[in-house]
């Protein structure tokens, strides 16, 4: 692990500590800033953040719970190192989720709700026009986001958002493919119409839909780019 690679946490934050240090050791990660299999030692991660071992233990084991990182016996903490299959099985249980959010949706959203959904639409589509990528990823996390919030149920937007961020490397470089990003915007629109017209079941299976299609494109474009993924 090279040093000085993490910035020290803001301690004038009304969150608590072992939150900023689980958030800026799970940033690391999901931005590979931290990579896959290296080695975290509690000293060294302790001295960037500038904080005690005490929370940076408590952050290691949480992140262990959430799939980031692998604890081996004798040896210590290491960045969890994703294959085909991990990313398979993600996605697999994120398409029942998501699914299910879309669902619950269907029956729960509020018309402000819907208003907001049918704005972050048009983002995404000015996002493609300008062909400006983070601003695409930023539409399209929102989206989901309002769908989860839409669904009533705190509990399954968390388990949903942990996947999601488990794989956020990549949502990218997934994004990028080609025509991805326009598939994925009729995709949202199909969710959306599904809700708006509060047919559950076909708002739970244009979710699943989107949600195995955009794993295609993800696996893909993994393979295209060149990542270190192994099968």
């Amino acid at each position: 692990m090279e040093k000085n690679r993490l910035l020290p946490v803001n301690l004038d934050s009304y969150k608590p500590l072992r939150e900023l240090v689980l958030e800026a050791i799970r940033e690391a990660i999901i931005t590979g800033t931290l990579k896959p299999r290296e080695r975290l030692m509690e000293i060294q991660l302790a001295e960037e953040l500038g904080v005690s071992r005490t929370p940076i233990r408590e952050a290691l084991r949480k992140l262990e719970l959430e799939g980031f990182i692998v604890m081996v016996p004798r040896k210590g903490a290491y960045v969890a190192d994703l294959t085909f299959k991990d990313i398979a099985d993600v996605f697999e249980i994120r398409a029942a989720l998501e699914g299910l959010a879309a669902g619950l949706a269907a029956e729960r959203i509020t018309d402000d709700e819907l208003e907001n959904m049918e704005r972050l639409l048009v983002e995404k589509a000015e996002a493609i026009a300008e062909k400006d990528i983070e601003k695409l990823v930023a539409a399209d996390t929102k989206f989901h986001d309002a769908l989860y919030r839409a669904s009533r149920n705190q509990r399954l937007s968390n388990i949903i958002s942990n996947l999601r961020e488990q794989i956020q490397r990549f949502r990218t470089t997934s994004l990028s493919y080609p025509g991805r990003s326009r598939r994925s915007l009729e995709e949202h629109r199909s969710i959306v119409e599904a809700i708006q017209s509060r047919d559950v079941q076909s708002a739970r299976q244009a979710a699943q839909e989107h949600i195995e299609n955009a794993e295609n494109s993800m696996i893909e474009s993994i393979k295209k780019d060149g990542f270190d993924i192994r099968d």
